[in-house]
């Protein structure tokens, strides 16, 4: 959600905030373009590196598309791509119903409007929980469907012949007269008729760019480093550079600052403290970054967090042993009593960083009654309410331009708006009218929060003489990602915040006599959902549990899963073609050890077996294969690149990765010490995808969770023991 906001229960309450979100009705009467007076008038923020979408003469077909006369279309993006391929996506579904072709499609991000660019699964203006296909799925089809039927009823008008003869095929209009013309002959005519409320779709069966290939729109920007396209490359004029000093405990204040060494820097304007910590104001970034080492500062640290991770770990090994908030009620103790063998285990998942490639950044412009910023914006919805607020202006004074953006996995979607509203007060508090760029350096990301909060589970499960499961008893105790924000009412109920169990009180087992419990201890380190959210450690606990039961009743691990999911066809589906992809049912070679595990996460099934070596406690991981059900699949590539990247993510993590704390203060600043899985490290993947006619759901987020359990199944074939103490260099294992 955002990576990781897809739960349901956030859905629900995303709609209940965004009281301007337009219903369905709404959205058809929005695509209506010209004909509902929506579109006219709309300018589409410029973006250097992309075409010049809204050039004069262009012609706005609805808020989604725009055709040139030159006949480039250009696709209107509303969510952000930060690298998951979203907008390639987006452009796919327009080009497939307007027939164009792929090389005249080009792409722009969508102003921040919450009346025309709501993600329909929130009701508000976002990018997260894999929903960017699913919500845009019949809208952009529609809106390209649309666009197409008026450029042929122009075409038809200009050559005096029915509509129904004019064809429509690789981006030329033709008619069996021989006339033919490209889009722009038509592209202004066209804009000025009014477009159908339903426009025709094309069936599955005609579909020629849907479940094809689809060139990369964002590969040739990208390539060529063209500026502006990440925000970290905006420059302008008279722009000056913010480095922050902010506090090295959360909670922590400002007492004093004495900026005298830094004012002498070179290049410095300005030093100032606020809410945010102390400000570095200086005419380029290495003056700013130098200048920020020589201001001292004073904390007052009365407020702040100050235990280290070790001791709030010992603190929830407490709560362990005291019963918790209720998410699933069942037996379990009395179903543990008629258990032939029990499996007993605690687990302990750290904090973890998102850590993106391109660190936070943002350039805020105030001039009087306008505030423009461009980032990365995740949820430009929530940035812009939030920065009008603090700026005191109306948020229909606030434009977000929207970047590209190098990562996020949820770094970026932040209910505070933390980066944004940060941007905001620094430029208020300088105040005058000049471009501001707030620049985090690694170490500012990866020590200035938010975390994948650090949770401890403890499980108690048994299986019968015949071999099957009969009692679970499950235990959680972590940070709840929405307790204390304006979420909480929708998403805490009773004591249970959904995103923390979820994967285990909804799990599609058939496991009798289980329940659920869950501590939320309130800790002062700042807390968000990380890709995947719950699932990253519900999954891990869930599939190497099961594992452990089917070796504790002397079963095949995949028979034992197979079992257990019969009311859930598609699991069984992707668990089995990701066993036979993987010869299962054959030896391994010999030093090499498979793992299996699978798991539904915003509503896309994902199976995966890991192949793995291993030299003492040092685990490589050769291969893994994924089977994938995301219902229809828009463009195969992107799926996999998706689960490629899903399973060097997990990979990371569970290897080597997390965030420790002493005395309230993080111990990595950067990739030495928080290191990302190297190319080196990456195994050979195979991605299987499920031909499937199903609505299609996400693909950023579920392939993260199988592939921690499906290594560490693979581990306890070569140890006799899984790994329990996260990331594996912990080496509880051998």
């Amino acid at each position: 959600m955002l990576h990781t906001i897809g739960h349901p229960v956030f859905e629900r309450a995303t709609r209940a905030l965004a009281s301007a979100a337009p219903s369905r009705r709404g959205f058809l009467k929005a695509i209506g373009g010209a004909g509902a007076g929506l579109a006219v008038g709309l300018v589409l923020p410029g973006l250097k590196a992309g075409p010049a979408a809204a050039a004069a003469g262009d012609g706005v077909f609805n808020p989604f598309v725009t055709i040139g006369t030159d006949g480039a279309v250009t696709v209107v993006v509303k969510h952000l791509d930060k690298g998951q391929g979203i907008a390639t996506g987006l452009a796919t579904l327009v080009a497939e119903e307007l027939d164009a072709d792929p090389a005249q499609i080009r792409t722009t991000f969508a102003p921040a409007d919450v009346t025309r660019y709501a993600n329909l699964d929130f009701g508000m203006q976002g990018t997260g929980g894999s929903t960017s296909i699913h919500n845009s799925f019949e809208q952009y089809r529609k809106a390209g469907a649309a666009a197409r039927a008026m450029l042929v009823e122009a075409a038809a008008k200009a050559w005096g012949v029915p509509a129904a003869e004019v064809t429509v095929a690789a981006g030329r209009i033709g008619h069996a007269s021989g006339r033919s013309a490209g889009f722009g002959d038509f592209a202004d005519a066209a804009a000025a008729l009014p477009a159908a409320a339903e426009p025709k779709l094309k069936s599955p069966e005609q579909w020629t760019l849907i479940g094809k290939s689809f060139p990369r729109v964002d590969v040739p920007n990208k390539s060529h480093g063209a500026p502006d396209t990440y925000g970290m490359d905006v420059h302008m004029d008279g722009m000056l550079v913010v480095t922050v000093i902010r506090a090295p405990k959360w909670g922590a204040t400002v007492k004093s600052f004495d900026a005298a060494a830094a004012l002498k820097v070179r290049g410095v304007v300005d030093v100032k403290s606020g809410p945010f910590g102390v400000a570095v104001f200086a005419d380029k970034t290495f003056p700013a970054i130098k200048a920020r080492d020589l201001v001292t500062v004073e904390w007052d640290f009365s407020k702040a967090e100050t235990r280290g991770t070790d001791a709030i770990l010992a603190d929830y090994r407490k709560l362990l042993d005291q019963p918790g908030a209720v998410a699933r009620t069942g037996d379990a103790e009395a179903g543990l009593k008629g258990a032939a063998k029990v499996v007993e285990a605690e687990y302990v998942f750290p904090y973890l960083a998102h850590a993106p490639m391109e660190p936070l950044d943002v350039t805020v412009l105030v001039d009087k009654d306008k505030a423009t910023f461009w980032t990365g914006s995740q949820m430009p919805t929530v940035d812009q309410g939030t920065a009008a607020a603090i700026l005191g202006l109306k948020p229909e004074q606030v434009e977000i331009v929207t970047l590209w953006a190098g990562g996020s996995f949820g770094r970026r979607a932040i209910l505070d708006a933390h980066y944004v509203a940060e941007a905001a007060l620094i430029a208020k508090a300088f105040g005058e009218p000049r471009p501001i760029k707030v620049v985090w350096t690694r170490e500012d990301d990866i020590r200035g929060g938010y975390y994948r909060p650090m949770y401890v589970h403890r499980v108690r499960a048994g299986v019968d003489a015949a071999g099957k499961i009969v009692g679970w008893h499950h235990r959680i105790v972590g940070q709840s990602i929405f307790t204390g924000t304006m979420m909480e009412q929708y998403v805490v109920k009773d004591g249970v915040d959904a995103t923390s169990i979820e994967g285990t009180a909804d799990t599609t087992y058939a496991i009798p006599a289980m329940q659920v419990e869950l501590h939320s201890p309130k800790v002062g380190v700042p807390v968000l959902w990380w890709r995947s959210v719950g699932n990253t450690h519900t999954a891990y606990v869930m599939e190497t549990m099961v594992d452990a039961l089917a070796a504790a009743a002397g079963k095949d691990p995949l028979e034992f899963r197979l079992a257990l999911i019969q009311d859930d066809p598609r699991k069984v589906a992707v668990l089995k073609l990701a066993a036979e992809k993987a010869g299962w049912t054959t030896p391994a070679a010999e030093g090499r050890h498979r793992g299996i595990a699978v798991h539904k996460s915003f509503n896309t099934y994902v199976a995966e077996v890991a192949e793995v070596t291993m030299d003492g406690s040092t685990v490589k991981v050769e291969k893994v294969v994924c089977a994938v059900d995301c219902g229809v699949a828009v463009n195969p590539d992107n799926i996999r690149a998706q689960m490629e990247g899903g399973i060097g993510f997990g990979l990371g993590a569970v290897l080597r990765d997390g965030i420790t704390l002493t005395d309230g203060t993080v111990d990595q600043g950067n990739f030495d010490g928080y290191e990302p899985i190297r190319m080196s490290d990456m195994p050979a993947i195979e991605v299987h995808i499920v031909a499937s006619a199903e609505a299609p759901t996400g693909v950023g987020e579920p392939g993260v969770p199988p592939i921690g359990p499906a290594v560490a199944n693979a581990v306890f074939k070569a140890t006799g023991r899984h790994p329990r103490n996260l990331p594996f260099s912990n080496a509880d294992f051998v």
